[in-house]
């Protein structure tokens, strides 16, 4: 028992030490100098082994580049100068800036569009600058009128001459009308600067209807103490001053001497 212990455990030291000669490492100068070439150093004619030797008689450099004399001449790096991997990322980074400049031609043909239906949309009037600086407040009585806005500020009295008129009816539809061509003017699709151009336009249109309302109803009243005045005359509510010619002469002398011209 004691003997085939002692061979099974030289048996295992012989076995071992086979294994061990199994995995040493090879360094072949032809393949290490290969796999260099192929992937990153020179292409270094020095380098191809085997070497022809003394005179060019080693036959192991025949058997080796015997067949292909011209493969040393030719640099078969992938990253050579004129390699296929070179080429490759020379022809990604030519891609990436046609990508670029795409890109930017596309981005401006956006922004110009973009631009342009800011300029010309009928749906983004309601954020244009100037409509809310200025036009959304001097149009206000157009865009939200009514019979109480427009009668607001007037004794009763005048309401109720300028209602039986018909001067309400009147200033309602005429204001109706812009309220309409200016809810036009905000809708449709048009130039920018056709759509300021016709906001003032409008806002013209609406002063001048706005001073014609002002004189009506200022008419109106008028008109009524007139009617009041007739009345009272009729009435013989009102009584004459004592009149003479000599006063007729006295306010012709008076108004000689004030005159300053």
């Amino acid at each position: 028992m004691k003997n085939f212990i002692k061979y099974l455990f030289l048996w295992s030291v012989m076995l071992t030490k086979q294994l061990s000669f199994a995995q040493t490492s090879i360094n072949d100068e032809a393949i290490r100098y290969q796999e260099e070439r192929m992937v990153f150093k020179q292409w270094d004619k020095s380098k191809f082994k085997p070497s022809s030797g003394f005179l060019g008689l080693n036959p192991y450099y025949w058997l080796t580049w015997g067949l292909m004399p011209s493969y040393k001449k030719t640099d078969l790096r992938p990253l050579g100068p004129s390699g296929p991997q070179t080429q490759r990322i020379a022809l990604v980074a030519t891609m990436n800036s046609t990508d670029n400049s795409y890109k930017l031609h596309s981005d401006t043909l956006r922004n110009s569009a973009v631009s342009d239906i800011g300029n010309q949309s009928g749906l983004v009037t309601a954020a244009d600058p100037l409509w809310l600086l200025y036009y959304a407040k001097e149009l206000e009585p157009v865009l939200e009128h009514s019979d109480a806005s427009i009668l607001r500020g007037l004794p009763d009295a005048v309401r109720q001459e300028v209602i039986s008129e018909g001067l309400l009816g009147w200033y309602r539809k005429e204001l109706d009308m812009l309220e309409e061509r200016l809810d036009a003017a905000r809708s449709t699709d048009m130039d920018r600067g056709s759509r300021i151009v016709a906001y003032h336009r409008m806002l013209q249109q609406y002063r001048t209807l706005e001073a014609t309302w002002g004189i009506r109803t200022a008419t109106a009243a008028i008109n009524m103490q007139m009617v009041k005045q007739q009345q009272k005359v009729r009435g013989g509510l009102v009584t004459p001053a004592n009149w003479t010619t000599q006063s007729d002469v006295e306010i012709a002398k008076q108004v000689l001497r004030d005159r300053k011209y």
